[in-house]
């Protein structure tokens, strides 16, 4: 059985995202988890948040056991993009994309 969370409209890019994403797809949740504890990027602390949903929505199924949960998929896909403007030299002015990331977490047993 899987289990699943989703977290939208997360104001990081999804490129900064899936580094930290790739790097703890098909691990246990437990370590999973502990790898990001320790990673200093801003998204590793979103991405175990929608992890711990993740287990909390398994919990919720009597049919899981929580510990042999692993990451069967993890997406990282991109959300709208906020559109600002910076002025530059010589009346100019630059476009600044601020991006924005949909990640969709899915839990499986082993």
């Amino acid at each position: 059985m899987e289990a699943k969370a989703v977290a939208k409209y997360i104001r990081v890019s999804p490129q900064k995202v899936r580094l930290v994403a790739n790097t703890i797809k098909g691990r246990k949740v437990e370590e999973a988890l502990n790898f990001l504890k320790f990673t200093p990027k801003r998204s590793a602390r979103i991405i175990g948040k929608v992890l711990r949903s993740a287990v909390a929505n398994a919990e919720q199924n009597p049919g899981i056991d929580v510990d042999t949960l692993y990451i069967k998929e993890i997406f990282v896909d991109q959300g709208p993009t906020l559109k600002r403007f910076r002025p530059r030299a010589m009346g100019r002015v630059t476009r600044i994309l601020k991006r924005s990331s949909h990640i969709k977490v899915v839990l499986d047993e082993r």
